[in-house]
Order: C-alpha cells, then structure tokens, then sequence
C-alpha cells in the first residue's frame, strides 16, 4: 500500500478550479496530534473548534464546517471513526458527531506504518502541502497543526504525484515588474540582488495555475503572505483589493495594507503581459476573503 500516492489522491469535491482543502487540513491536524501522542485519538466535540479555525483562515471564503471531513475521510482509508456505541461514524451532522461522542484518529495500518517508518510522516504532510497551498503558507499552517517537519524527512514529492515547476518564472516574473512590488513599489537589494521579493502565482499552482508572466505578480514578502491568504487581491482594471475582514489600526497597517485599496497596480513595463481576467477571477472567488474596501482618498 502506497501511503504518498492515497495521500495524493484524497476524494475531494472539485469544478473549475474550486478549492476544497477539508480533508488536507482534517488530515495535516491528523498528523500533527499523532506526531505529538501516537496513541491519542481525536474527540469531534474536542477539536471541533480547532478544525474550524484552519478551515476559516486556510480553507476557501465560503462558509464551511469541519464535520464533513471528518465523516468522509474514512472513505480514503486513511482515517477511522467510532462512537460511544462503537466502530462506525453516525454521519457528516455536526449534532449526530457531537452527540454520539465521535471520535477519529488515523486508520490502524496507517498508525503501524509511521511508528516503522516515522519519517513517512514528514514525506505525506510535504504532499498535502504542495498539493493544496502554496509555499507562502506552508510554515503557518505546520505551525497550526502542531507539525515539526525536518527538511530530510519530506525531500522532494515524488514524480508520480507532482508535475514540475519552471524555475524561469521567478526571472521572468520579477523582470516583467522591474524588481518592484506590485502593490507597493519596495525594490530593496543587497548591491546587485534583489532582497523580499517573490514571484507570487494568482491562480495557485497547487490548483493548475501555469508558470507564467500573466499568472504572477512580483511582490514584497509581506504583500505575498496577504495576497495568498486573502487578504489583498487583483481586481477590474488591475486594481488592488483589500478585504473589509481585514482589522490593522497602527499607522502601519493602515499605510501598507488598508491605504492599498483601489490603487493600481505597479506594472508590469510595456511589453509584458499583464495577469489575466481568468487568473484574477480564480483568486478573488476561491482565495480573497470577504468584501473589498471602498478605494481611500488620495
């Protein structure tokens, strides 16, 4: 039993692109708690609250709950589900999870094959994170679910479950925009090298967004770590949008956040293709959050 490729192919809900990270995240927090106590099990009324919380600030803008991963990842054989009356989950219903006392842990084959091969368990948290979010995200969320990953335990995804990358993009990326965040013009470098800046995907690549020039934005560390978490977005006319979900009241949230909205965005130069309608709309409907601010005065 290939425990990386089931891990790769979790039955998900998917149409044109749309996100559903509910069993990933069920999953991740799964390995996680196993990480921390072996012989733990999660109890759905104890974690209820925890799950819910990945799904809000990790999962797509529609309102969600954490009980239907919960029922449904049994069918991926990696998760099992008992009650007070015993083996069996009682169904996705956050009452019938409750009140029968569900309770979930890794499915017993699964559990034998991490306590013989513990590094197993860095190597399937490495696919659900590539395959679900992006880089940008992935030391917050380990952080969140309680995973301490070693950089030999999780290595590179195998080719069976990852297509690859071009390492052009960056380049290309950061040209197209002249080294400057598109959002707020910072261009810092360390004599020649550029310092803070990162080719940012619109349309995620876990989710087949291509690696090219009009998928990407150049941007500051800071406006990447928002954009991908939905708090800022490329809206009609390339214009910034900023999240009414979004509270900064220093002097500096607002100056680098919340004055954003509505400003056009900074490049690219002539010549280099701008990001594309299809990418935008994929970003403002399965990763912004909320509604966007009404553009600030000048």
């Amino acid at each position: 039993m290939d425990w990386l490729e089931r891990t790769a192919k979790l039955r998900q809900w998917t149409r044109s692109g749309t996100r559903a990270p509910h069993k990933p995240l069920l999953l991740l927090y799964a390995l996680g708690r196993f990480q921390q106590d072996a012989a733990g099990e999660l109890r759905y009324s104890a974690v209820e609250a925890d799950l819910q919380r990945l799904l809000t600030e990790y999962g797509p803008p529609n309102r969600t709950t954490p009980a239907y991963p919960f029922h449904h990842l049994v069918s991926d054989g990696v998760w099992e589900v008992c009650t007070d009356r015993g083996p069996g989950s009682p169904g996705s219903g956050v009452r019938e999870l409750r009140a029968a006392g569900a309770a979930g842990r890794l499915a017993p084959e699964l559990r034998a094959a991490l306590r013989r091969e513990p590094a197993l368990l860095g190597r399937m948290a490495r696919v659900l994170l590539d395959l679900h979010f992006p880089p940008s995200l992935h030391g917050d969320l380990c952080e969140s679910v309680g995973l301490e990953l070693e950089p030999a335990e999780t290595g590179q995804l195998a080719v069976s479950v990852r297509r690859g990358r071009d390492p052009r993009m960056r380049e290309q990326v950061l040209t197209a925009y002249e080294y400057q965040c598109a959002f707020c013009g910072y261009d810092g470098r360390i004599g020649t090298v550029p310092v803070g800046l990162e080719a940012a995907h619109v349309r995620w690549w876990a989710f087949d967004g291509p690696d090219d020039v009009d998928n990407g934005l150049c941007l500051c560390s800071l406006h990447h770590k928002l954009f991908d978490k939905g708090v800022l977005g490329v809206g009609d006319g390339h214009r910034i949008l900023v999240s009414q979900r979004f509270v900064g009241h220093s002097p500096a949230a607002r100056e680098h956040v919340v004055a954003l909205a509505g400003r056009p965005l900074i490049g690219p130069q002539p010549g280099a293709h701008p990001v594309a309608a299809i990418h935008r709309s994929w970003h403002t409907s399965q990763v912004f959050h909320g509604s966007p601010r009404p553009a600030t005065a000048a």
